[in-house]
This record gives structure tokens, C-alpha cells and sequence, in this order.
């Protein structure tokens, strides 16, 4: 009987911040019996690549039953459009800001300035439109098209992560919902997290593991040395922001007409 409770107070916590993840970063509804806890949300990073996962399955299907109707240019916005849905374009909206904020803002305070700002400017608007297009006709050139959405919600989840865990948060503390020191995921939970979101890697041939993994540190090096030279940091804007890089990179590299020569 000891051992029981024993498991579930081990399990619980874990249980508790995975559902705290999956309704901050989905439109899936809270649980009516159980309370917020501002700690287990934070601790919940550690389930961000899997968050991936889900998203890339709500896509998939509607993928594969749009397929049932229509032509694959189709299902493939319908799906891209799901998961939007199903996020609730956090991510999108973090890119978003974080174009009007570099492209507009000169010095951390303007910039962080604009990036509050929830006016959409010209360098949003034009720098979403062409984001969303890179990932459509990137997802078009992809000969695994579902395998493709699994690598690259889930890798895509795991590089703010790691600039969360690096990098300073630079919003004013009084301003902050969140504790800066909270924000960094330990040694332990970035390898929980990089097994999450690397697993997908498994079903993909040794040459683009490779180049994969390779792309995906250069991109975290670039990022984090760019924030950390403009702003010194990170907003909840640029982890965002790197999410959505990270995905449209991911699919480039896998649709790249390389691999057809290898």
C-alpha cells in the first residue's frame, strides 16, 4: 500500500504540470477538479516537445481527412490551419511582435516597447504572411508529409526551451507574471525534454538526423546570440518566435532536393 502512494506521488506532479502545458499551449479546455498552480505550469516547459506531438497529430488527421476530399495543396492549409486553431496562434502572435519589434524598434527599450504593442505593423503582417507561406510549400516538397509534421512540431518546441534555460528574461520583474530564475528548466528536465523531442528522429535515415541536428544548433546559437545582442536577452515574443523558425527551418531541410541526389 506504501508503495502505491509512494507512485503516485512521484506520478501526480508530473501528471499535474503535463495538463497544465497541454491547456497553456492548446485551446484544450481545464480540467473542472483540478487547481492552477502558477509552479507546475513553469515546470510544464519540460512537456513543450510534447505538446508537439499532439499538435502534430490534430494536423495530421485533419490532413489525411481532408485527403478524402480533396487535393493535397488543400489538405495541407486545412491542416495548417488546425493547428493555428489549436493553438490559439500563440506562437504565430510571438513571431508576430517580435518582426514589428526588430524590424521597427532601435535599442532594447523601443523595441521591447513595440513588441508589447498589440497594434499589428507592416513588418508583422509581411513577416507572417511569408513565414506561413515557407512552411506551406515547404510541407508540399515533403515525401513524408506526416512524419515531417511530427519532426518538426516536436524539434521546433525544443530550441525556446533552451534559450528560456540560457538567457535572461528581460521584461521587468514588477511587470512579470513569472519569476525569471523559475523561466530555466534544470540539466534533468532539458534531457527530458530533448528525449521528447528527438524521438521522432528515429523514423528518419541517418543523413538527415545528421543535418537536422546540425541545423537545429547553428539555428539555437544564431538566436541566442542575436537576442542576447539586441535585447540581452529573451521575451516570451522571441521563444515564440524561435519556435516557428525552428518548424519552417525544420521542413526546409527535410524537403531540401539534396536528399533526392544521396
Amino acid at each position: 500500500m506504501s508503495s502505491t502512494k509512494g507512485l503516485g506521488a512521484w506520478v501526480n506532479p508530473y501528471w499535474r504540470r503535463l495538463i497544465h502545458a497541454v491547456t497553456f499551449y492548446t485551446r484544450i479546455p481545464w480540467p473542472n477538479n483540478m487547481a492552477f498552480d502558477s509552479h507546475d505550469l513553469i515546470r510544464g516547459n519540460v512537456f513543450f516537445p510534447l505538446i508537439g506531438w499532439l499538435v502534430a497529430g490534430f494536423a495530421a488527421l485533419v490532413c489525411v481527412a481532408s485527403l478524402q476530399v480533396f487535393q493535397l495543396p488543400v489538405a495541407i492549409l486545412l491542416s495548417m490551419i488546425a493547428t493555428i486553431w489549436l493553438t490559439g496562434a500563440f506562437h504565430e502572435d510571438g513571431f508576430a511582435d517580435t518582426c514589428d519589434g526588430f524590424g521597427g524598434g532601435y535599442g532594447q527599450q523601443a523595441i521591447l516597447t513595440i513588441m508589447k504593442d498589440s497594434r499589428v505593423g507592416t513588418y508583422a503582417s509581411v513577416g507572417l504572411c511569408l513565414l506561413l507561406l515557407l512552411k506551406y510549400q515547404s510541407l508540399l516538397l515533403l515525401p513524408q508529409l506526416l512524419l515531417g509534421l511530427w519532426l518538426g512540431h516536436s524539434l521546433s518546441r525544443f530550441v525556446p526551451l533552451v534559450l528560456m534555460s540560457s538567457l535572461p528574461y528581460v521584461r521587468e520583474q514588477a511587470k512579470s507574471k513569472i519569476g525569471v530564475t523559475e523561466l530555466k528548466l534544470s540539466r534533468v528536465e532539458l534531457v527530458i525534454a530533448a528525449s521528447f523531442a528527438a524521438f521522432p528522429l528515429l523514423f528518419v535515415e541517418i543523413e538527415q538526423v545528421i543535418a537536422l541536428v546540425l541545423v537545429i544548433v547553428v539555428l539555437t546559437y544564431l538566436l541566442h546570440r542575436w537576442f542576447h545582442k539586441v535585447l540581452g536577452g529573451i521575451t516570451g515574443d522571441c521563444l515564440g518566435a524561435s519556435q516557428q523558425i525552428s518548424e519552417a527551418v525544420v521542413y526546409l531541410v527535410l524537403g531540401a532536393t539534396c536528399w533526392n541526389a544521396i
